[in-house]
């Protein structure tokens, strides 16, 4: 039985008098891909960070894990985040430390292993993802897509049972973000953690979805697969499959 992780009921969330989120409901799925998408500005990283803890709603319940984090205290509310993995935009690598160190930090911070373990662990995750070699580089000696490996490296460490991505590919060309995407889906197979994907990469970040949510005017609209978006008769959809997946794409696979 697959089993929600994840669950807004009635979530609002404003900002003066911008109702980013409007009375939302959505369940994520455990061990499931879920990618957001939308126009910039609706409210997409603003869902991660409540996710998160990082922000707080103005009304309404978010569970992970059956628990109300919205009622948590900070000491609790952490002990939650420790499920969590997150990759950035930018990867958020540290300039001062090599790859190795890098990917080796969340081990060192919030383990009791030894140096020789992490040792062990940080190398075969780095040959998992095709680092070896570069543990003695810099970020600055790293391409984009590299940089992202490194972040994906590190951020799987302490073996988090949901992964957030907040637009993960934000700079790489149309070849290298999917690799990176692929990347993310054998990563997933491994390791059996639940995925949450902001990502402006339409229409083909959809194939690795099990659902999608696409944000529009504080409301999320979900749905099981590219097919069913294109199926759709919401007018607010119909217009966001027109500009970002065009005619010709809305069409296919529906005749």
């Amino acid at each position: 039985m697959i089993r929600p992780i994840i669950e807004f009921r009635d979530v609002v969330k404003t900002f003066g008098e911008q109702r980013v989120l409007d009375s939302v409901n959505l369940t994520f799925f455990e061990g499931k891909t879920t990618v957001i998408a939308g126009a910039s500005g609706q409210g997409k990283s603003v869902t991660l960070k409540l996710i998160l803890g990082l922000m707080q709603a103005d009304s309404g319940k978010i569970r992970v894990a059956g628990k109300d984090i919205t009622r948590m205290r900070a000491k609790e509310l952490n002990r939650v985040r420790a499920d969590f993995g997150v990759l950035f935009q930018s990867s958020a690598l540290l300039d001062s430390l090599s790859v190795f160190d890098n990917v080796a930090l969340p081990l060192e911070e919030r383990t009791a292993l030894n140096k020789e373990q992490i040792n062990q662990r940080v190398m075969s995750t780095l040959v998992q993802f095709g680092l070896e070699g570069h543990e003695h580089k810099y970020p600055a000696q790293l391409s984009g897509g590299m940089k992202k490996r490194v972040g994906l490296a590190r951020a799987l460490q302490l073996r988090p049972k949901i992964m957030l991505f907040d637009e993960p590919t934000t700079g790489l060309d149309p070849e290298k973000s999917m690799e990176i995407y692929q990347l993310f889906l054998r990563a997933q197979q491994e390791y059996g953690y639940t995925s949450i994907i902001v990502s402006h990469d339409i229409p083909k970040i959809f194939n690795l979805a099990d659902q999608v949510v696409i944000l529009h005017k504080g409301k999320f609209f979900s749905f099981d697969s590219p097919d069913d978006i294109q199926a759709s008769e919401v007018p607010e959809i119909i217009n966001f499959v027109e500009k970002t997946m065009g005619r010709v794409y809305k069409s296919m696979g529906l005749e």
